[in-house]
């Protein structure tokens, strides 16, 4: 009785696995002589968001609600996980970046607009911040190379007096959203685009209460497809942005085709630590504490949590460096703060 009892079961089994061999062949089967180059083909089109895999059209739109639910609270959180630091380390960026008056510069993920403040601020007084020179130790750059490189406002030939309103009708048809103002007195301009509105409203608000209501204006637009003409800027900035990308060598390439020749590309993105010891000491920072604060400051754990494993998962620094020069920029330079936590990259279009 046990063994027919046994046999049936036996057979029930083969049953299915022979129905499920036959779905899955069929299912191959139906989708074409292609069908298994499909499959390779959409495995390829994933990336990565933070530490999970994910098809490379929801990356955007994810990134994108990490940074709605954010921008309310970003300039604060930006305060509390990093101490402060994040202030000196934006400092040290436009020390180094140095732009002379009548500077057009495209600062792109702008967000809520600290670079872009710097910048003005800067281009108004520019005067050195006095930081520690050992800082600076990676870059041999002149310190007037800025001045050589796109200080003459008399290449501006655009005649903003008489724009006439069909031609900011026409500017506007390259983005969904921008806010147009004149360049300042010295015809210094800062482009902020991003491409999150909730973002580019809160930095909006922020530069207006500071009082800076001349020489910006304001876009939402994606870093990978900029809706800008070639060699139109003389500076492209991206502070904190690049690695939320999809397609960062897209992202580096657009950079040097909007920038004029003699332009200059600069990078401040969150990179390695090279020491093994403070590594795992700023790593167990990011991942026990950082989204803990998030949950408490912000209510949001997953937004946090992501933007500290995407940190882990952008090039470092020598390899990001290549994915500049690949792009066709020379002396590309690489300047590590607080221990290699973040990374200052430059090129220019030469």
């Amino acid at each position: 009785m046990a063994a027919p009892l046994m046999r049936q079961l036996f057979l029930r089994r083969r049953s299915r696995q022979s129905q499920s061999y036959a779905v899955r062949f069929f299912a191959v089967r139906g989708s074409g002589a292609h069908g298994e180059s499909e499959t390779d083909q959409d495995r390829q089109t994933e990336t990565h968001f933070g530490f999970q895999s994910v098809p490379e059209e929801e990356k955007e739109q994810k990134v994108h609600e990490v940074f709605s639910n954010v921008a309310k609270t970003y300039d604060l959180m930006n305060d509390v996980m990093s101490g402060g630091l994040h202030r000196v380390w934006k400092d040290v960026f436009m020390d180094r970046f140095s732009p002379a008056p009548g500077t057009k510069l495209l600062d792109v993920a702008g967000g809520t607009g600290d670079i872009a403040q710097r910048f003005l601020k800067y281009v108004r007084s520019p005067t050195h911040i006095d930081l520690d020179s050992d800082l600076s130790a990676d870059i041999e750059l002149p310190r007037d190379i800025t001045a050589q490189v796109y200080m003459d406002p008399a290449e501006d030939t655009t005649d903003w007096s008489s724009s006439s309103s069909s031609d900011e009708e026409e500017r506007r048809k390259n983005s969904s959203s921008r806010y147009i103002q004149r360049p300042d007195q010295n015809g210094s301009h800062v482009t902020v685009s991003d491409i999150n509105q909730d973002m580019l409203d809160v930095g909006r608000e922020k530069l207006l209460q500071l009082g800076y209501n001349a020489g910006i204006s304001w876009f939402q637009g994606n870093a990978e497809s900029l809706p800008f003409s070639d060699g139109e800027f003389d500076a492209y900035t991206i502070a904190f942005g690049i690695r939320n990308c999809t397609h960062v060598q897209q992202v580096i390439n657009e950079a040097y085709r909007v920038l004029k020749p003699g332009g200059r590309f600069m990078c401040l993105e969150f990179s390695e630590v090279p020491n093994p010891l403070l590594r795992s000491v700023y790593d167990s920072y990011s991942f026990q504490v950082i989204p803990v604060m998030g949950q408490v400051i912000a209510s949001d754990w997953k937004s946090y949590q992501y933007l500290v494993e995407s940190i882990r998962r952008f090039p470092n620094q020598k390899d990001f460096a290549n994915m500049i020069k690949a792009a066709g920029f020379r002396m590309v330079r690489y300047e590590n703060l607080t221990f290699g936590v973040v990374a200052i990259h430059s090129g220019f279009k030469i």
